[in-house]
């Protein structure tokens, strides 16, 4: 869910602006996960340009106090999040952690970075949702070292149908800045793309990971 319709559009035409979302129905992206795409998002451009990431972080920081209420802790999923999560964080004058994909193998072998208390309240940043499983993995390992999450904002989200189902089971909130409905939308607003590409742009996202696999 959107955080609210104007933040959604101004997101998407930032991230479309800085090439942080590219579209290319006609010649595809391959995921990681061998998905054949139209779109390929990269959030991480979003640090490199002031105007832009103040802007999101000081969304982040105004929507999640509204939704959530003030939490204790951010935590952010590394590594696309972390940037940003620091930014929220100092911004609403808060502790920041941190959350790798699987604990160290050496040293202490933690896979929250950072002081994190037992019953804290815990908002997590997220960059980018597409299944929900590794942000998930995230919420799970800050659970396991007893936080209570108030739930998680993310700069955008594909919208599969999958990730809602993985987040409704997981019982957490999730809250994003923009969303593939409201991209689509604007980019054919602001001639990105075609009608006939966003028709291209929809298909694909009611069947992702056998997109073009049918054709």
């Amino acid at each position: 869910m959107i955080f609210n319709k104007d933040t959604a559009e101004k997101t998407a035409e930032l991230l479309l602006q800085i090439n942080a979302i590219k579209l290319n129905p006609e010649n595809p992206f391959t995921w990681a996960s061998g998905w054949k795409s139209p779109i390929y998002c990269d959030n991480r451009l979003i640090l490199s340009f002031p105007s832009i990431r103040n802007y999101v972080r000081d969304e982040f920081a105004k929507n999640i106090e509204k939704q959530f209420g003030k939490p204790d802790v951010i935590a952010g999923v590394a590594t696309g999040a972390i940037g940003i999560g620091i930014l929220v964080a100092e911004s609403l004058g808060l502790p920041f952690v941190y959350v790798r994909p699987e604990a160290k193998k050496h040293g202490r072998q933690n896979q929250v970075e950072g002081f994190l208390q037992k019953g804290q309240n815990v908002v997590v940043v997220e960059d980018l949702i597409s299944t929900g499983n590794s942000s998930l993995l995230a919420v799970e390992a800050l659970r396991n070292e007893g936080a209570n999450i108030k739930g998680m904002a993310a700069i955008f989200t594909y919208g599969f149908g999958v990730a809602q189902e993985n987040f409704k089971n997981a019982n957490i909130d999730l809250f994003t800045l923009s969303n593939y409905e409201n991209l689509l939308d604007l980019a054919v607003q602001k001639q990105y793309i075609t009608e006939d590409q966003q028709s291209t742009l929809q298909e694909w996202s009611e069947s992702p990971s056998t997109w073009l696999q049918e054709k």
